[in-house]
């Protein structure tokens, strides 16, 4: 099953919509599969009262309220139905995580249909049963949540009509230590509820979001971001276009090495069997009546003669031809 990689643009176009269409240009660079933003009314979302997060005070400072942080950041409606058109003409899937009901109305509108739900709705009941009630594919991440959190959500999702759920593990901190990922919280997942897994990475580097594609993620969410010198809250624990391209090739590589499971000879691999395998040989030269003893063969390359598993077969029968040092010692020899 291939990997669903999302590019995680997110709020990282900074308001500004030329810049939005750029990040789409270097996902399908990248050959992402999905470029993801993130659209809601901030009124709708963010008390005025509400503070910023350690990393967005570090990031943006301290002067405006998280409310007014993200109301500089939001696009417009109309400009993200822009965004998916743009999106469809690049032949890229848009995406992007409705934070309020109104969003949820207008994302579907103009025509998406596949729903991301960010960790921090999780609990959000309204948000879960209007997104639930579409019936269309869901991916959920689960960071900061403990597993009863997760259930209670699923339960959520799956009254109101989901049946295509994918949960992400993911840590909620930017950028996230490695020693807090506990990736095998996803195969918990897989196994608790026997639903389809994925991994949303906020570490720095590419090596984490590769590791859970081994360990069985079918969907890779990463932010990235033009620059990581540019303003805003995101763009420090982000990747760039380029990282971006090489953590999709990665992906690709490893999930086309991870095969059925099935310990077998591959086909690249058999061409050198008789190069890299022994034979028995003649240690010494060998006369036709002789019998073949540990003094006279011996094992060595190529592959192409009697498999020295059958050594002992072959000693103390008396030898049919006549065998030069180092000259392999024939098959009919053990019949």
């Amino acid at each position: 099953m291939k990997t669903l990689i999302i590019a995680e643009a997110g709020v990282n176009h900074n308001g500004n919509f030329e810049i939005a269409k750029q990040l789409v240009d270097k996902a399908v660079e990248a050959r992402a599969d999905i470029v993801k933003f993130q659209t809601c009314k901030a009124e709708n979302v963010i008390s005025r009262y509400a503070d910023k997060a350690e990393y967005q005070k570090v990031t943006t400072g301290e002067e405006d309220s998280q409310l007014d942080m993200v109301r500089k950041l939001m696009l417009t409606y109309e400009e993200y139905g822009q965004l998916k058109q743009y999106c469809d003409e690049k032949g890229i899937e848009f995406l992007s995580t409705a934070f309020d009901l109104p969003s949820v109305d207008y994302l579907h509108s103009i025509g998406m249909r596949r729903w991301k739900i960010p960790s921090g709705e999780i609990t959000n009941l309204p948000l879960l049963i209007k997104i639930a009630e579409l019936n269309e594919p869901i991916i959920m991440s689960t960071g900061m949540s403990e597993l009863y959190e997760v259930d209670n959500a699923v339960k959520v999702l799956k009254e109101h009509g989901a049946d295509d759920i994918t949960l992400l593990h993911c840590t909620t901190e930017y950028p996230a230590p490695y020693e807090d990922v506990n990736l095998k919280a996803m195969e918990t997942m897989r196994y608790t509820f026997g639903l389809p897994v994925g991994y949303s990475d906020h570490t720095r580097g590419l090596e984490i979001p590769v590791a859970a594609v081994a360990r069985g993620a079918f969907v890779i969410e990463k932010h990235f971001t033009l620059s990581r010198e540019m303003e805003g809250p995101d763009h420090k624990a982000s990747i760039e276009p380029d990282e971006l391209k090489q953590m999709v090739s990665m992906i690709r590589h490893v999930e086309a090495s991870i095969g059925d499971g099935i310990k077998k000879v591959s086909a690249s691999e058999a061409k050198n069997q008789d190069i890299a395998r022994k034979s028995i040989i003649a240690r010494t030269s060998i006369k036709a009546g002789d019998v073949f003893s540990e003094e006279n063969i011996t094992t060595k390359r190529p592959g192409s003669g009697i498999n020295p598993m059958k050594w002992f077969d072959l000693i103390g029968k008396t030898a049919k031809h006549d065998y030069k040092e180092d000259y392999l010692i024939e098959d009919d020899e053990l019949y």
